[in-house]
């Protein structure tokens, strides 16, 4: 086999996804366009979702969530500290201010315990945005039931989850986006995710009402159907602006490439479920290294095989770590810097050991990388070539520039 450079993420593009994307080029309508909303119907129909709204990438989609639910000044809306800067700034973006509950240590998403005892705490709540962290299902019945007795808006953060599902009390499997417990589900496209439009991003939803707003807000606020006009004129070129909006469209071109990859998503999450076991296969048996929990409830999209490894207990470097990999062409990533402890959340007055749990998996986390077109034998030389540089930087503590045989 060529060896090849191996990174953490790496999109699936194949000659059928060419193809769609030129023939949309020849069509005449690159925009928004047929192909937006035949991508929107069967994104809709694969979640279980009754709508979708396509739209430029996730962090747009977490933004039109949050407008959306008309969160604004007063609000607070609470979320994971374990998670991308948008899932918090979607909020800011809108006037509310973000707030955390720590994690489970088990799953890495967020704890409905702590949920529940926050909301029952800070009247001031009005949103929660439950993060599916690594694509593994936060457990939505929990969430969903504080946020119905609260009267809460609950927006799914799923950047990580197309393709998961999860089974719920009656037996009954669902598909992450299906919303049966939530308002809004919101997802990215980027080229590392489940499936890619380039960038990209969607929400889905059951509800009519957040549907309209949301097509609206997507495009500046704009409204053209005669029923929800103020002043219908019975002009063809009337339209309205109703609400402050945003140019948030995604094109028939990269809804094209979407239409095509959404075709290939159970393959693709298929494989990434293959790349998990092997790493779990060979990774469990040494102390050291604490593999990914696997839900009995839920299936995972398994975005990240995120490992934690006891650089303590071992005296190595997390850093050595990362640069003798990267020079032998395997790199890494670290899943995340907990948001609270950002000089921007800092300022906010958030502070180190608010939520010790998603701190301690912090300092410990490496995602290994998974994606589909990652060979077996490419998976079993990024075990190798860790245990090896594990040993090398426990062992010798290499300085900066110093070769390690692995």
């Amino acid at each position: 086999m060529e060896k090849r450079a191996i990174s953490y993420g790496r999109q699936t593009i194949e000659a059928d996804d060419i193809e769609a994307v030129t023939k949309v080029l020849a069509s005449g309508m690159l925009t928004q366009g047929p192909v937006v909303e035949e991508f929107e119907r069967k994104l809709a129909a694969y979640t279980g979702a009754k709508y979708a709204v396509a739209c430029s990438n996730g962090t747009a989609a977490l933004h039109l969530a949050c407008k959306a639910a008309m969160l604004g000044p007063g609000d607070k809306v609470l979320t994971s500290p374990l998670t991308f800067l948008a899932s918090a700034n979607a909020a800011l973006y809108v006037g509310a201010r973000p707030d955390f509950v720590d994690i489970d240590s088990d799953t890495l998403n967020i704890d409905p315990l702590e949920v529940e005892k926050k909301v029952k705490d800070s009247p001031s709540i009005k949103a929660l945005i439950p993060v599916h962290f690594a694509g593994a299902p936060c457990d939505m019945e929990k969430i969903g039931r504080i946020a119905r007795e609260r009267g809460l808006i609950v927006i799914e953060d799923a950047c990580h989850a197309l393709g998961a599902s999860w089974t719920d009390s009656r037996g009954e499997t669902k598909k992450v986006g299906s919303c049966s417990n939530s308002d809004m589900t919101v997802f990215s496209f980027h080229p590392v995710k489940s499936i890619t439009t380039g960038e990209g991003g969607a929400l889905t939803t059951n509800s009519r009402k957040l549907y309209e707003h949301l097509l609206s807000l997507r495009s500046h606020g704009v409204v053209k159907h005669s029923a929800r006009l103020f002043k219908p004129e019975g002009l063809p070129w009337y339209y309205e602006m109703q609400d402050l909006g945003f140019n948030y469209r995604l094109t028939d071109m990269q809804s094209a490439l979407g239409l095509s990859q959404l075709g290939k998503l159970d393959r693709f999450i298929s494989r990434r479920a293959e790349l998990a076991a092997l790493y779990t296969r060979l990774l469990s048996k040494y102390q050291f290294i604490k593999t990914p929990a696997v839900s009995t409830g839920g299936e995972s999209a398994w975005h990240l095989y995120a490992v934690r490894i006891d650089f303590a207990s071992l005296g190595a470097s997390r850093k050595d770590v990362f640069e003798l990999m990267s020079a032998i062409g395997i790199n890494l990533q670290v899943h995340y810097i907990p948001l609270h402890l950002q000089p921007y959340y800092r300022a906010l007055g958030f502070k180190p050991g608010d939520f010790p749990k998603a701190e301690r998996f912090y300092e410990e986390e490496v995602s290994l990388p998974i994606y589909p077109l990652l060979e077996d034998e490419e998976a079993g030389a990024v075990v190798e070539a860790l245990l090896s540089t594990l040993a090398c930087a426990s062992a010798s503590q290499p300085k900066r520039g110093q070769a390690c045989a692995i």
